[in-house]
């Protein structure tokens, strides 16, 4: 074993060992070569020019033991001069390969003199992966630790990964561009041949590629519309984030760095109108749009739409939703708490005038007011506080059997039913119903409005759509339950005078019977029952408001990611709970009338009796058989306190754990998540229309009748049109005016986008600076330190060059003047 150990490091040797020898045995390197190489790697400029022009045999992409040429070693000393002169022969090999590491070590200039060079005439190269190229040998690279890049690293992909801003432009400018990965379930020929081929390989080539397509360097500069790119790839990466579970942390990190570039980008202006382009996008803003204030919108949709939480909560977005929330009513941002409790408190009184006042004048000042998010949300919670009273009141109609408002049959007679005085409808409860139906219209409205996916995504609405469900549900059951005791009474009426004494059929005697005799499948016991379930519904609806107060509204944030927490929880309780309520059950099955109590002898008993324990509400005494069964009673004891000690001690705790780490989450960036929550809730009010609240919203107001009545007019008139010659000449003389109106609309249009795409382009420029400015604010590291060692290096050679040259200069003169004096010797001589 000693001796095994002791072995391996003389084995790591020799492998090491051999690898070199092998590499520089495959170089052969002459004399002549190894100097060749020094000289480019110390960025000897004159030896290079030198051996290049003199030297007809020197091999050029002659490579060290590490692989690397004269070129390389140019490109990773940072010798420009070096690279330049190599750059000049045609037959130089592995030029992509430079390409590379000067992009990855960020010189610019050096990028720029090997662009230059005919290889990149075709500005498809940049483009395509070394995988796709057919000399990808020319391609391959060592980056600064002595690792090749990756077969699917394009110059693109590797400027936007060291966010090189610089170099990224200039590769556009050559037409390269990154290749968006196919969809990760693509099954066409390229993708299946890849995947068959090498699967892992494909997987990271399109994480390559997204990490340069996320990167800010190519979002702000290969993008006509840098935010909406941003968004889209980063819901993208967010989904995929779920799909490719091996790359789940890159996807999302990759996804926070998109939405981190929108929200620098929206930190970085500075009037309100780079806001509102930001917010837009190139989306036309006109008034009568569907939002208000004649903005669109779009970009924060989005954003709300995909999660981008700083960007919605970001200062910037905020003040412009706050002008936009207090629509023409502007100073009531400055008063008071009790200024604006008063307002709402009148609202809520002066409900029904102002809804009326609406209804027949919506274009007045008040019905302008009327039409603000504001005074919109007001009234809608006004007229859901009010719902709720009503449900109160109708709740206390009920304590002591007296009645707040009279029943609909407010006499007896001898030959009432007994069910003809429960059964029907109060006018508090039609009141309820109007409510109901109310908001059952402005549901089928939002429906219409918008894409049923998006309405079902929104938890809020599928909670309006059980509370609705169920209470048409209760008022459908009761409505039956009263059409059958209607039916008996009208038998009743027809066949008796009087019921003291008379002896009924039993399907007629059944409604004039107490409640303790009722069937439990009864029409009125069913409606009761789904009516207090849609009851308790509704008072959990009214957490739909609380973000719009900064108190209460991190609070409902909290209770919201606790619900989430309680749901995946109650997976593994389920199966729990299953599990032990069926062997309980197994075990004590036969034991019926031969226990201490009944449970563990039913199904329900089990699930009675293991539902309680978790409160502590179970006795123990609950395994103990009457019978001299020790063994059966002993697994009893141990089942029942395993399940205790699991769900008591384990589980709830690790409920709890969820709880307060869901809690701490949201403390921890609550003013982000209120104001994002609140932004959501004030967009519902933003759109244009709804502005009735419940019931008011069931009466139809002039306006929508007027509109109805002129679009039945337009579709008539469409439909009768083509039999009608005498209109041929309104339409020609309509769409005269359309052409008229037409260049004016296009030249509007394009003033629009040039003054959005030239507020982009500013944005843009800040942030480049911007990343600049801090990249240049860095301190000096040791890779800046051999960048100067170099460049005294280099400097050093061209003195001596020029020290060289100068000698021979002054040489010749000597020379010169010798031959002077030499030639004068010989004259006086001859003298």
């Amino acid at each position: 074993m000693l001796q095994q150990v002791m072995a391996k490091p003389h084995i790591q040797a020799l492998w090491a060992t051999g690898y070199l020898s092998h590499s520089q045995s495959s170089c052969c390197l002459s004399m002549t070569e190894e100097l060749f190489l020094g000289a480019a790697e110390n960025g000897n400029a004159p030896e290079v020019g030198r051996m290049l022009e003199e030297v007809p045999d020197l091999n050029m992409n002659c490579v060290n033991y590490m692989g690397q040429n004269a070129l390389q070693l140019a490109v990773a000393n940072e010798h420009l001069e070096v690279t330049k002169l190599l750059l000049q022969k045609k037959d130089l090999a592995r030029i992509g390969d430079a390409l590379l590491l000067a992009i990855s070590k960020g010189y610019v200039r050096i990028v720029e003199a090997i662009l230059s060079h005919q290889a990149f005439a075709d500005g498809q190269k940049l483009s395509n992966s070394p995988s796709k190229v057919e000399t990808c040998d020319d391609f391959f690279s060592y980056d600064e630790d002595g690792t090749r890049f990756s077969r699917d690293i394009t110059p693109i992909i590797l400027a936007s990964l060291y966010h090189e801003y610089e170099i990224v432009h200039i590769l556009l400018m050559k037409g390269a561009h990154i290749e968006r990965p196919h969809d990760y379930f693509c099954q066409c020929r390229i993708c299946s041949e890849e995947q068959r081929h090498d699967s892992f390989s494909h997987s990271r080539s399109r994480i390559n590629a997204y990490k340069g397509m996320a990167s800010p360097a190519y979002l702000s500069l290969s993008n006509e519309d840098p935010v909406m790119a941003a968004l889209e790839l980063g819901n993208e990466l967010a989904v995929l984030a779920n799909v490719e579970k091996e790359f789940k942390n890159d996807y999302k990190k990759l996804s926070t760095q998109c939405k981190d570039f929108v929200v620098g980008l929206l930190d970085l202006c500075r009037n309100t109108e780079e806001v509102k382009a930001i917010l837009n996008g190139d989306t036309e803003p006109y008034q009568g749009s569907d939002t208000s204030c004649g903005q669109n919108l779009i970009r924060l949709k989005l954003a709300i739409k995909y999660d981008v939480k700083k960007f919605v909560a970001h200062p910037n977005c905020q003040q412009q939703l706050l002008s936009i929330w207090y629509e023409n009513l502007s100073g009531l941002r400055e008063q008071t708490t009790a200024v604006k409790i008063l307002l709402v408190l009148g609202v809520a009184v002066g409900l029904p005038v102002l809804a009326f006042v609406y209804w027949i004048a919506p274009s007045s000042k008040l019905g302008k007011l009327m039409c603000g998010p504001f005074l919109k949300f007001v009234a809608h919670a006004a007229s859901f506080v009010i719902f709720l009273c009503l449900l109160v009141l109708n709740a206390v109609d009920r304590f002591g059997g007296t009645s707040l408002l009279p029943n609909m049959t407010t006499h007896d007679h001898p030959s009432q039913l007994f069910r003809m005085k429960t059964t029907p409808f109060t006018w508090m409860e039609i009141l309820i119903i109007s409510w109901v139906i109310g908001k059952i219209w402005e549901e089928c409205k939002d429906i219409w409005s918008q894409d049923i996916r998006e309405y079902i995504s929104e938890p809020w609405n599928l909670l309006d759509f059980s509370i609705l469900a169920i209470f048409m549900t209760s008022f459908i059951a009761r409505l039956m339950a009263f059409w059958h005791a209607y039916a008996a009474q009208r038998y009743i009426d027809k066949h008796y005078s009087d019921l003291s004494n008379m002896t009924l059929p039993f399907e007629i005697q059944y409604f004039q019977q107490a409640r303790i005799n009722w069937m439990p499948s009864d029409p009125q016991l069913i409606s009761e029952g789904l009516y207090a379930i849609a009851v308790v519904l509704s008072f959990s609806r009214i957490a739909y408001i609380l973000p719009a107060n900064e108190s209460f509204g991190p609070l409902q944030i909290s209770l919201g990611r606790t619900v989430k927490d309680i749901f995946k929880f109650m997976v593994i309780f389920i199966t729990v709970f299953v599990a032990f309520m069926v062997g309980m059950f197994s075990l004590y099955s036969y034991y019926l009338g031969a226990k201490y109590n009944n449970a563990f002898t039913t199904i329900e008993e089990s699930f009675k009796t293991l539902f309680w324990a978790i409160f502590g509400l179970s006795e123990v005494k609950s395994v103990v058989i009457n019978i001299d069964h020790k063994f059966i009673e002993n697994i009893g004891y141990v089942l029942y306190g395993v399940y205790n000690f699991i769900m008591v001690i384990v589980l709830l705790n690790m409920l709890i754990a969820m709880f307060n780490s869901s809690f701490q989450e949201i403390e921890g960036d609550a003013d982000v998540e209120w104001k994002f929550a609140r932004t959501k809730l004030w967009f519902s009010y933003f759109e244009h229309g709804g502005t009735l609240p419940v019931p008011f919203n069931l009466i139809p107001s002039p306006n929508s009748v007027f509109s109805l009545l002129l679009g039945i007019r337009e579709f008539l008139w469409t439909v009768l049109q083509g039999k009608n010659k005498e209109n041929v000449n309104d339409v020609m003389e309509l769409n005269k005016v359309r052409h008229q109106l037409l260049p004016q609309i296009i030249f509007q249009t394009q003033i629009f986008f040039l003054l959005l795409q030239k507020i982009m382009n500013c944005l843009i420029k800040r942030f480049v600076f911007k990343a600049q400015r801090d990249k240049d604010n860095d301190q000096v590291n040791e890779g800046e330190l051999k960048e100067i060692k170099q460049d005294i290096s280099s400097l050093r050679y061209e003195l001596l060059k020029r020290g060289n040259h100068d000698m021979e200069t002054l040489a010749e003169l000597i020379g010169q003047l010798g031959k002077v004096l030499h030639n004068q010797q010989k004259k006086k001589q001859k003298n």
